[in-house]
């Protein structure tokens, strides 16, 4: 077999894809549009097949581009932990890391437990806050890195997106609303940004809201909710069978992002390192981490 698939070929085809095109991807790879056409041109060419569809309304990748990205990142990802393993030049230092509860319970753990058998000189110390607080103490230099949650609007160029969720009004399934009084109100604590959003958006709407529960864990509200005690703010993954999603009264809540956020004080090899392995694993294994 005389054909060979080029790694940065490879990378440069993952990152069309993760950025949503030619132009993105440059910018990502500091290369020019011409330069990306031409290693994706030269794979197209060596495979004999299309990757990219280059039609306006069209999917990206064609049905060939999308199998050779499933492949190309088990063959990154290989290809960089061989590396990893055999440089003579170990990452080491320490990181502190930052992340809500929500993700606490995703794969995150085991990325992290890749990440230390790949680099055990390196430590990483975890705290679970807040999306909020984990930004103020991104500001303050308090933690290196953080994966937490934010609005969509609100994400910084220089964020790495994991995977985007919507924020959905539910209620018990049989809980009775009345819309001329207060609408009892479950939230997650006071450095909640969904709560300080809703708190907001519900003047405007005509409706009002008591919080008649505080709970910084989204099983406490998914069980108050459950139970009937009110109507709550929860992503949708959070969303369950016995809830009933509210679409009318009641402002529609922004979108919500997941994705990883660096402090500006932050940028060392380790720190780089443990951001780009979380950011390449979510995108192996899909929003459902």
């Amino acid at each position: 077999m005389g054909q060979r698939l080029d790694i940065d070929a490879l990378q440069t085809l993952c990152a069309i894809e993760d950025f949503g095109g030619i132009t993105r991807a440059s910018e990502y790879l500091t290369l020019s549009q011409s330069a990306v056409s031409h290693k994706i041109k030269r794979l197209e060419t060596g495979l004999d097949c299309s990757l990219l569809t280059r039609r306006p309304g069209a999917p990206l990748l064609t049905q060939d581009g999308a199998q050779l990205v499933g492949f190309a990142r088990r063959i990154l990802s290989l290809h960089d932990e061989a590396l990893l393993s055999l440089s003579k030049r170990p990452l080491a230092g320490k990181i502190k890391l930052g992340m809500t509860e929500d993700t606490t319970s995703s794969d995150l753990s085991r990325i992290l437990g890749r990440f230390v058998r790949l680099h055990p000189n390196v430590s990483v110390r975890t705290q679970v806050r807040q999306s909020l607080e984990l930004e103020e103490s991104l500001e303050i230099g308090e933690i290196d890195l953080a994966v937490m949650q934010l609005f969509t609007h609100r994400l910084q160029g220089s964020d790495v997106h994991l995977y985007d969720d919507r924020l959905c009004w539910v209620k018990a399934r049989d809980a009775e609303l009345d819309f001329n009084q207060p609408l009892p109100f479950l939230a997650y604590d006071a450095q909640c940004f969904y709560k300080q959003w809703a708190m907001d958006a519900v003047q405007n709407a005509g409706v009002s809201l008591e919080t008649v529960l505080e709970c910084a864990s989204s099983a406490g509200i998914v069980s108050g909710v459950q139970a009937g005690l009110g109507v709550a703010l929860l992503p949708g993954q959070h969303v369950t069978s016995e809830m009933e999603v509210l679409s009318e009264r009641l402002p529609s809540p922004p979108g919500v992002t997941f994705a990883v956020r660096q402090g500006r004080k932050s940028r060392s090899k380790p720190v780089a390192a443990l951001a780009e392995e979380i950011s390449r694993a979510s995108r192996d294994i899909g929003k459902s981490w």
